[in-house]
């Protein structure tokens, strides 16, 4: 049955790998960081932009100067030999040794007609202050995101589960790392190296990283369409399968580890999640088992002002519950029901609240870029990257680090790309970088890969009206109704009480809006949103379906769960 399975799935990948290789290059899309900076593609024309956002424009517009002040700021001899993180060539995928980094900028070593890339955080720290940063260039880093309305792009990000198919038990690192080498040497990626360890695999706009304990994660470029979204999840699958099948290893989609409890899972070899993983017991109950064992699909947007950030800000933290209804996909823990439909999401509630939840003050009159910096200001660190190393800065202030009173690195100052390591470790429902991210759905099968960016982004926040309709529809709803269902959906999914109904009533009207979007947008993308339209028509949530199957089919075995939701 796998096999024949196998030969399926490969078949209609090749054809949407062609679709997706002629469709990219239509256009040179931008740099990628964190697996999203997009630049320079030119997009069918939508409608224009309200007039209220517009008047945002010359803000975001002036901001971008921050990057350049702090580019002349440097050691000009460092930067000859790094560019600048911002620098819009550098990110060139030509067969030339490269300067690219683990998920940033960093010396590429060439080795043969291969580049190895060597390792750093999310941002290497290549560029060096030499005047203290201010808290406006902090503002100005974010308000630099801005973009007008035809370079906005949609960005994917999926995590995955690997296992061995005669045991089902997790990867091996020595198993990821052969498997990276592999689909490094048969596809053309670069890889990117921390010591002597691979730790992820970059192409292009794309790359591919390893979660704590080895969910196996593909940060995808920045593409116009969901039409190249979805061919890029299946390009990426086929590679990845292409060398699995051969090594006896498969791939799961769903949100939590559903047989194996902590003990039994690998830990990476990455110096970052040394320090996560000392320090998580200390600030909640779970962050282990969210670093070790959940897996999840979010998806990347940008937007054009302050203003037009801030509307889809407060739209993705209010019906964030309910995308965490629609894919709910984490009710078993070690071989049974773990008495929750999304435990991925509940986890979040006790994993460290310094740095997660559902942000009640971005729904204040005063909030802006200026609010977001001093929130993250007050988010204590984690580290430090200096000279190839992770020093650890746990519990510390970043506002003292702007006064060069860091105690794990007294007398130093950061730069920008230490406030851009800072803001990837803050983990709220949506989070602000130089766009913004949707945190709140569970991993799943490749067919809701495509639906998450198709539901958010396309339909309801990059398509005016829908946008506003969500608006409108949630301006009443109160911190703490917002909070309540945040707190509710993980157990009771759509079933989840919300004022005189249930949230799958809230979800109906939401699903029109976002097909309505879609429709307007006339790329017959509509279609990708068939897997969130079965679950609001039936009220029955994913994970409800495995409990059915659970309970029913399976004998109350819980080792199916790896035939049904395999890639």
């Amino acid at each position: 049955m796998l096999s024949l399975r196998y030969w399926s799935f490969y078949i209609i990948c090749f054809y949407l790998m062609v679709e997706m290789n002629v469709a990219l290059l239509n256009g040179a899309l931008g740099i990628v960081k964190d697996g999203w900076v997009v630049a320079g593609m030119t997009q069918v024309g939508q409608a224009g932009p309200s007039s209220s956002i517009l008047t945002e424009i010359s803000r975001c517009k002036a901001a971008q100067n921050v990057v350049i002040a702090m580019a002349r700021s440097t050691d000009a001899s460092k930067l000859k030999e790094t560019p600048p993180r911002f620098s819009s060539s550098s990110c060139n995928s030509s067969k030339t040794p490269q300067i690219l980094s683990s998920e940033s900028l960093s010396v590429g070593m060439k080795r043969g007609h291969r580049v190895v890339v060597a390792a750093s955080p999310p941002t290497e720290d290549a560029v060096i202050a030499t005047e203290p940063l201010t808290k406006e260039d902090l503002i100005g880093y974010l308000a630099s995101g801005c973009k007008p309305k035809e370079n906005w792009r949609i960005g994917t990000e999926h995590e995955k589960f690997g296992f061995e198919i005669g045991t089902l038990r997790p990867m091996k690192y020595e198993q990821i790392a052969e498997l990276l080498h592999g689909i490094a040497e048969r596809f053309d990626w670069d890889r990117i190296m921390e010591g002597d360890n691979i730790i992820g695999l970059q192409q292009g706009k794309q790359s591919i990283s390893l979660e704590p304990g080895g969910q196996f994660e593909l940060s995808g470029a920045p593409v116009e369409t969901l039409h190249q979204t979805c061919a890029e999840v299946n390009s990426h699958l086929y590679q990845v399968k292409a060398v699995a099948e051969e090594m006896g290893i498969g791939f799961l989609g769903i949100g939590f580890q559903p047989k194996w409890g902590l003990k039994d899972i690998p830990v990476m070899p990455k110096g970052r999640y040394d320090i996560m993983r000392n320090y998580m017991p200390k600030v909640g109950s779970l962050g282990l088992d969210m670093m070790f064992s959940t897996c999840t699909v979010q998806v990347n947007l940008d937007f054009i002002s302050e203003a037009d950030m801030i509307r889809k800000f407060r739209a993705g933290l209010a019906l964030q519950p309910v995308a965490t209804a629609l894919f709910a996909n984490s009710p078993f823990t070690e071989g049974k029901p773990n008495g929750y439909l999304s435990l991925r999401s509940h986890i979040w509630t006790d994993t460290d609240n310094n740095r997660a939840g559902m942000l009640p003050f971005v729904f204040n009159d005063t909030f802006g870029f200026e609010q977001y910096v001093g929130y993250a200001l007050d988010v204590p660190m984690y580290f430090v990257y200096r000279k190839k190393k992770y020093i650890d800065c746990t519990g510390m202030s970043f506002r003292d680090f702007l006064a060069g009173k860091l105690p794990c690195i007294p007398g130093e100052l950061p730069t920008l790309n230490d406030w851009e390591n800072h803001l990837t470790t803050i983990f709220p429902e949506v989070r602000l970088k130089r766009y913004l991210e949707m945190r709140g759905a569970d991993g799943g099968p490749w067919r809701r890969l495509c639906a998450l960016p198709a539901f958010w982004v396309v339909g309801l926040l990059y398509d005016e009206d829908s946008l506003q309709s969500v608006l409108d529809m949630t301006a009443d709803w109160t911190s703490e109704e917002r909070q309540i269902l945040r707190n509710k959906v993980p157990k009771t999914g759509l079933k989840t009480p919300f004022r005189d109904g249930l949230l799958r009533h809230v979800a109906e009207e939401v699903l029109k809006l976002a097909k309505d979007g879609l429709e307007r947008r006339g790329f017959k993308e509509v279609g990708f949103l068939n897997a969130v339209s079965d679950v609001v028509s039936t009220g029955v949530t994913p994970a409800e379906k495995l409990l059915e199957l659970y309970h029913g089919k399976w004998g109350r075995s819980i080792d199916p769960v790896f035939e049904e939701l395999l890639y």
